[in-house]
């Protein structure tokens, strides 16, 4: 029996649809991640909590991700720190979700999208709020964003000194402490604030990245 009794695929009509949605817009460090899920069978019963995954505990996420991963199409598509600075941060993150709707094995015919703004390549509708309406943007919301939580746990295995398997990459007082004394690595958004005002004042000593 579902535990989330307020969805009930009213958004997921007319045919494949894919909810899609991001994580990371605004970490100083990592790439931009989006997920894509596709429920296939929308009668199937859902043991999980699956919800806009900000809204849910790290354990109730990856719950849920082992059973969105065993139970619907899903694919995620990403945006490196270099192309967030080229494209910015919201042109990065369209292009990310556009990614992740191409990786999935069914291609849908429509997309929900989670914000107000449908990716140009995509043919879909944005939900304002759409992890909190919509099933399948709340499944995308945590593939996303428990995919990204990881890579920044990975990442700080090489890096501990920034603390990003605890802030994700996001300005903590903390992480900025840390930039302030290490520098900047390559893993860092320098188009974004904290990180261009050190790289102006000429702190741009960048860490090896071997």
């Amino acid at each position: 029996m579902k535990t989330n009794p307020n969805f009930d695929f009213e958004y997921e009509t007319g045919g494949i649809v894919a909810g899609v949605d991001e994580a990371g817009r605004g970490p100083l460090c990592g790439p931009v991640v989006a997920g894509a899920v596709i429920f296939v069978d929308k009668n199937i019963e859902i043991p999980v909590v699956i919800r806009d995954s900000k809204q849910m505990t790290a354990a109730q996420r990856d719950l849920a991700y082992d059973w969105i991963t065993n139970n619907t199409i899903w694919a995620v598509g990403m945006c490196s720190p270099a192309e967030i600075d080229e494209l910015n941060i919201l042109w990065a993150s369209m292009r990310a979700m556009e990614r992740a709707v191409d990786a999935l094995a069914l291609q849908p015919n429509f997309c929900l999208i989670d914000g107000n703004r449908v990716p140009k390549n995509l043919n879909g509708r944005a939900v304002v709020k759409g992890d909190a309406k919509s099933l399948s943007i709340a499944a995308a919301s945590i593939i996303a964003k428990v995919t990204r939580d990881r890579l920044m746990h990975d990442l700080a295995q090489k890096y501990p000194e920034y603390g990003w398997e605890k802030n994700a990459g996001y300005p903590t007082p903390e992480h900025l402490r840390a930039i302030e004394k290490y520098g900047i690595n390559e893993h860092y958004r320098k188009s974004f604030g904290p990180v261009k005002k050190i790289l102006e004042r000429g702190n741009d000593n960048e860490t090896s990245c071997g």
